[in-house]
């Protein structure tokens, strides 16, 4: 969640030699690892991964782990040309421009990351050897590239991903007084074509932020002098950005005293034909079965989860959702299910587990 992000921040930063990991370390020549044998099935951890870039060989090396190719920070500096920066006194390392700009927080704890201010949960980066690595799964889902993996080879080729003719930008709406913070970001498109549809989509998405804006401003009113600082905050990422849809999350986070704040997560996909949010029917309208397949799927999961809480009886809305390559993600939000610990629930299934052969989500969009 964004306040775990932020609270990761305030960690001890002088348990780690910073000086490392920003010169010869880090995003300095990787040094090789020793390859453990391999099949042409499964690869060994530790094993060494050649990277490639449009089927160049890159100076920089890979590792596989855990079942993930890991790339270093060197290769996205010096092969994909991606600026990196460090701050010292976060010991934070910033990759990359724009809403693709991804940061790296190195405490005691590990290896936080987020992409354009938005924590992301399904992904930690990893310190082996005084050096900074990422799963590449990171910039296959949120920083446009994709990758062509050869496990019997152990040899990645990263391309840059086919994207539609738009440009995401953040507004901010941003109030700051003492004892009251509001810091709100939201994404705003530019370039489309049919520029109707480009209005009507990012009215959809400031008018979002703006109601969040006003019951903040609300709160605050109410505010007295004992309480303790209010924060406000929202964020968001693009998760998809192909084949004339957009997809995007976004979460906002509110703290108005107690033992923690609480955030609210949203998520949008639009037709970039006409500016309509589109609903799971839209998508897999193709298979008539597919809100039955998906409730008895959800209802497994969820109820598995060790803070279930009872109540769920299938889907009472299509919007909770969010797409990614090939993927639909669905998410429940905090408490509505499961205890606050359990965060999010969320809930991954490929197009291909929800509609018959051969056909595709986008059909109906074009």
């Amino acid at each position: 969640m964004h306040f775990l992000w932020k609270s990761t921040r305030k960690w001890g930063v002088s348990m780690i030699a910073l000086g490392v990991l920003l010169g010869g370390g880090a995003l300095g020549t990787e040094t090789s690892f020793a390859a453990g044998s391999t099949t042409q099935i499964k690869k060994v951890d530790n094993s060494i991964v050649i990277l490639k870039t449009n089927g160049i060989i890159a100076q920089q090396q890979g590792i596989y782990r855990e079942g993930k190719v890991w790339v270093p920070v060197s290769f996205m500096r010096d092969t994909l040309h991606m600026p990196v920066s460090y701050n010292k006194a976060e010991n934070t390392y910033t990759i990359g421009t724009g809403i693709k700009q991804i940061k790296l927080m190195v405490s005691p704890y590990g290896v936080s990351i987020a992409a354009n201010n938005y924590f992301i949960r399904e992904y930690d980066g990893m310190n082996l050897n005084n050096r900074l690595y990422v799963p590449f799964g990171l910039l296959d889902d949120y920083l446009g590239y994709q990758g062509d993996w050869n496990a019997a080879s152990g040899r990645l080729n990263v391309l840059t991903r086919p994207q539609n003719a738009l440009t995401v930008t953040t507004g901010s709406y941003v109030k700051l007084k003492e004892g009251a913070n509001i810091k709100l970001d939201y994404p705003q498109i530019s370039g489309l074509g049919n520029l109707d549809t480009q209005k009507a989509i990012n009215d959809t998405l400031k008018q979002t932020i703006m109601s969040f804006a006003a019951a903040a401003e609300k709160d605050i009113a109410n505010k007295t002098e004992e309480d303790r600082p209010y924060e406000f905050d929202a964020n968001y990422i693009v998760t998809y950005n192909q084949n004339g849809v957009l997809s995007l999350v976004t979460e906002q986070y509110s703290y108005t005293g107690g033992a923690h704040g609480m955030t609210y997560r949203n998520a949008f996909t639009f037709s970039l034909k006409d500016g309509k949010r589109l609903l799971l029917g839209d998508l897999f309208g193709a298979n008539p079965n597919y809100k039955k397949e998906l409730n008895a799927k959800l209802s497994k999961l969820i109820k598995a989860e060790g803070g279930y809480l009872g109540g769920f009886n299938g889907l009472n809305t299509e919007k909770y959702f969010y797409l990614k390559e090939g993927k639909v993600v669905i998410f429940f939000q905090l408490y509505e299910y499961t205890a606050y610990a359990q965060g999010f629930p969320t809930y991954t299934f490929k197009f291909t587990e929800l509609l018959p052969d051969g056909t595709s989500p986008f059909a109906k969009l074009k």
